[in-house]
């Protein structure tokens, strides 16, 4: 018995010591804890129950310059269905109306939604969708239908909110209106206004620390490092709706027209830049005409006979010949190194002066003026170039802008041909942007402002950034030649290459261009046109300059030429923005006096007044007519009954004696 109580006594001490141990390694973690790594695990249990939210800002709307919106943010709404949320007798009795409810709003048959809400609950699906991109309107209907109106816990509605950017115009002017958006890495990137602008648009973010309490909700804990959100400015942007929806149909009619793959038209206020419309559709595969590429700002192609201006410009302020200068089209083709410089008329124009030669768009005189004066010193001419632009970018706001290419006389690739080929237009690269800020400096008396697209940044009613005239070029040439030049530009239009556009009851100025562009297509080289016309409105006083470019269109009938294909459009740009758009002129001297106007007037009133000394006869008048004359002389009226006066009690020629009451019987 003795020894048995023994080797129990060793057990007890045995455990007793495994607990003392125990005891030992559990004081020792705890002092661990507490005092070795307490930092660490407190700051992660901050980080499990307290964390920071971002509180997004709302990004600022773009209008048009006339208070059109052109883009803004608006909810947009996914409904999900958490199908084992809701209990067994819950969901039978409210499956059927809930069917129902979800075939009215979203057009499937109830049966549909009935089999497969039981299908997501017999799979235990508990994110099965039941809709997307849903307006506000139909999220709160939804939100409203039978078990669902029970909420997240009891009823397994599952919805999550996101904004999304419309344009409420459409896609008219989509691709200068623009977007950003995120990328697959993460980053962002965009195009147009929406990019350029992100710092005034997008705002910034606000912060709020929450704590997170039962069943995974977050409880907010104001504190000092809260952040409130700042919402971004307003962009008014220049555009006017009514011209750029006057531009826009008119290109694509004509694209329709020509079945051409892409184009594209500007039209830009002339003294300050400021871009009022542009439009740049491109074909589909359906046949279909959209916004796909800013071709007016992206696109650095030869420009063709739109480029003889700066020809034109050069040589009269060189004075190495005037618009008066003859030269002889030498049958319509004449040669350098073995390569021929056509005119488009057969058997050329004969002699003929350099103006003229402008006016018909004869490539050999143009050439030949520009060959004969500058082959010594093509650097000359070269610098004329460079100095009216055509050499660097427009540095616009907009990513993407086309890169031009003008060769210069100490490249490589400066050959024999590389001067006349300049002087029609080819060997040269821009963009429709550049050639139509170049023409309108022309029109603007020579001074050369940048294209602009934007006029401010608003915060509701207070201006925050007040976007200025930026002027590139003060004088791009003298006034003697800008007289020359109008003059000439104007006579394209009534009696050049555009002749067919002329109207004696409204000018403009521009000139036509037709460029032959190559292109390499299934391993094989060939070439398409690309017609252009550029110039201004009204000719005598420019309000607007105006390119329009066409690429590719139809040649089945021949008439791919600048003056068929973009001179309409441009003439109809033209005429319906001086008849379609709402006029805003202010009237001056309203309220000047002409000294006859007052004498005949004063002797008018002299004359009625006597007339009127009697009572007039009002029988047969409507009654508010007869009340309105009545009164008008002094007498007090009393109308009796409605419609026509059949009756009056003073009789017409009675004298009117003031305050004296009329009763008028009514029928």
């Amino acid at each position: 018995m003795a020894v048995e109580d023994k080797h129990i006594s060793y057990r007890i001490y045995l455990v007793a010591f495994a607990i003392f141990l125990v005891a030992i390694a559990i004081a020792i973690k705890l002092t661990n804890i507490q005092w070795v790594e307490g930092d660490y695990y407190r700051k992660l249990a901050k980080e499990r129950t307290v964390k920071n939210f971002v509180i997004p800002s709302n990004k600022g709307n773009i209008y048009s310059s006339d208070g059109s919106l052109l883009a803004t943010s608006i909810p947009n709404y996914e409904i999900r269905f958490d199908a084992l949320a809701p209990k067994m007798e819950i969901f039978e009795k409210n499956v059927q109306s809930l069917s129902d409810s979800l075939a009215f709003v979203l057009g499937k048959p109830s049966s549909f939604y009935q089999n497969e809400l039981r299908r997501a609950r017999a799979n235990n699906n508990r994110y099965y969708l039941i809709a997307r991109d849903l307006s506000y309107t139909d999220y709160i209907k939804i939100k409203g239908f039978p078990l669902f109106k029970l909420g997240a816990y009891k009823g397994g509605i599952i919805i999550e909110q996101k904004t999304v950017r419309e344009h409420p115009i459409g896609k008219i002017a989509e691709r200068t209106i623009g977007y950003e958006r995120k990328t697959p890495s993460g980053t962002y990137d965009g195009k147009g206004i929406e990019w350029a602008y992100r710092k005034y648009l997008n705002g910034k973010d606000g912060k709020i620390l929450k704590q997170k309490i039962a069943k995974g909700q977050w409880k907010p804990i104001r504190d000092v490092n809260e952040v409130d959100p700042q919402d971004g400015y307003d962009v008014i942007s220049t555009i006017d709706v009514y011209i750029q929806d006057i531009a826009h149909h008119a290109l694509l009619k004509q694209l329709e027209e020509f079945e051409a793959d892409h184009g594209c038209v500007v039209v830009m206020e002339t003294e300050t830049g400021k871009v009022r419309a542009i439009s740049n559709l491109g074909r589909a595969n359906d046949g279909t005409y959209y916004e796909t590429t800013n071709y007016a700002v992206a696109e650095s192609h030869e420009p063709g006979s739109t480029f003889k201006l700066v020809d034109l410009m050069a040589i009269l302020e060189d004075k190495v010949a005037d618009t008066s200068t003859v030269y002889d089209t030498n049958g319509g083709e004449i040669r350098y190194s073995g390569k021929a410089v056509r005119d488009s008329h057969k058997g050329g124009y004969g002699k003929i002066s350099l103006a003229r030669g402008f006016e018909l768009s004869s490539n050999t005189v143009m050439v030949r003026a520009v060959y004969e004066n500058y082959k010594d010193n093509p650097s000359k001419f070269v610098n004329h170039v460079n100095s009216y632009g055509f050499n660097k970018k427009l540095n616009m706001d907009f990513q993407g802008e086309g890169r031009p290419f003008v060769p210069q006389p100490s490249d490589k690739s400066w050959s024999n041909i590389s001067l006349p080929w300049m002087a029609f237009g080819y060997g040269v690269s821009v963009t429709p942007m550049q050639t139509l800020t170049f023409y309108n400096a022309v029109a603007n008396n020579g001074v050369m402002v940048k294209p602009q697209f934007v006029s401010e940044i608003k915060e509701w009613n207070k201006t925050i950034v007040k976007m200025e005239k930026e002027v590139i070029n003060p004088k791009i040439c003298s006034t003697e030649t800008l007289l020359k030049l109008k003059a000439v530009l104007k006579n394209v239009v009534k009696k050049g290459t555009a002749s067919k556009l002329y109207s004696k009851d409204f000018s403009m100025a521009g000139k036509t261009g037709t460029a032959a562009v190559n292109y390499a297509k299934d391993g094989g080289a060939g070439k398409y046109y690309a017609s252009s016309f550029v110039g201004y409105f009204p000719a005598d006083h420019p309000k607007y300059s105006c390119i329009v470019v066409v690429h590719k269109p139809s040649t089945v009938n021949n008439n791919y030429y600048g003056a068929d294909v973009a001179g309409p459009v441009f003439k109809r740009i033209a005429q319906k923005i001086f008849t379609d758009v709402p006029s805003t002129n202010e009237i001056k001297n309203i309220n000047r006096k002409v000294p006859k106007q007052e004498v005949n007037y004063n002797n008018y009133f002299a004359k009625l007044q006597k007339q009127q000394r009697s009572i007039p006869n009002v029988k047969g008048m409507p009654g508010m007519d007869a009340i309105a004359l009545l009164e008008n002389l002094g007498v007090k009226v009393k109308a009796v009954g409605m419609g026509k006066v059949k009756t009056q009690s003073l009789q017409a020629g009675q004298d009117i004696i003031k305050n004296t009451t009329i009763t008028l019987e009514l029928l």
